[in-house]
C-alpha cells in the first residue's frame, strides 16, 4: 500500500495537536486551516475533519460531495452526520488514529474491488446483491460466478462453456441445471426491475 495522504480540516489548536504526532503517524498529513475556503481534494485518500470545522465552515458542502473517505475527529455528544465513513472520539491515543485510518482505507479498497459496474446496474459481491437505483435483490453464490462470468465474455456464451466455467463439470450438474439458474436469476431481475432484457439468448448462448 502507498503513503496514505490525509487531509486534515480543524481549528488551529486541532491541527497543531496533529502536527505534534506527525513523527508517530503512519501517514502523510496536510493540515488546513478552519477559515480556508476551498481545497482540492484530488491528491488525498482521506479527508480528516474535526466537528468545529464540520458544523462552522461553509465549504462543507463541497466536502460532503467528495467521494474520498471522510472520518470525523469529535469531543462532543452532539449529534454526528451520517457522511462520515469512520469517527474518532478525543482525546485518544495516536495508535488508535492510524489503525482507524488505515482500517478505513483497507476497507475503502475492497468494497471498491467488490463492486461492479453491469449496465445500469452494481453487483456488491461483498454483498452478494444487485443494485439499482434504490432497490436490490440478493445474490447466489452461483448467481455471482454467473453474471462475472457473463461481463468476463464480449459475445454469447454455450450452455456447455458455462457448466465448465461455473460447475467445472460437476457430477451432479447438467445443462438443465445452466438453465434452472438462469431462469431463477432471470426472473429475481423481471420481478424486482421490471428488467426483462438483463440476460439475452439467441441460438449461440446468453450474453449480457
Amino acid at each position: 500500500m502507498h503513503k496514505i495522504n490525509v487531509l486534515s480540516f480543524g481549528s488551529k489548536n486541532f491541527n497543531t495537536s496533529l502536527e505534534e504526532l506527525k513523527g508517530h503517524l503512519n501517514f502523510k498529513l496536510t493540515t488546513i486551516d478552519i477559515n480556508i475556503e476551498s481545497k482540492s481534494f484530488e491528491n488525498y485518500d482521506v479527508l480528516f475533519c474535526h466537528e468545529d470545522f464540520f458544523n462552522s465552515n461553509s465549504s462543507m458542502e463541497i466536502f460532503k460531495k467528495s467521494n474520498k473517505i471522510k472520518i470525523l475527529a469529535y469531543n462532543s455528544d452532539k449529534e454526528k452526520s451520517d457522511i462520515f465513513d469512520d469517527k474518532i472520539f478525543l482525546p485518544t491515543k495516536f495508535e488508535e488514529i492510524n489503525q482507524i485510518i488505515e482500517n478505513s482505507v483497507v476497507k475503502k479498497n475492497f468494497s471498491k474491488n467488490s463492486s461492479i459496474k453491469i449496465k445500469d446496474y452494481i453487483l456488491d459481491k461483498n454483498e452478494k446483491k444487485l443494485l439499482r437505483d434504490n432497490n436490490y435483490i440478493l445474490l447466489t453464490e452461483k448467481e455471482i460466478q454467473l453474471l462475472e462470468l457473463f461481463l468476463s465474455y464480449n459475445k454469447p456464451i454455450s450452455k456447455n462453456k458455462i457448466l465448465d466455467e461455473v460447475w467445472k463439470y460437476s457430477e451432479d450438474a447438467d445443462t438443465h441445471t445452466v438453465e434452472t439458474h438462469i431462469y431463477r436469476l432471470r426472473k429475481k431481475i423481471k420481478s424486482k426491475f421490471l428488467d426483462e432484457d438483463f440476460i439475452l439468448n439467441n441460438k449461440s448462448g446468453y450474453l449480457l
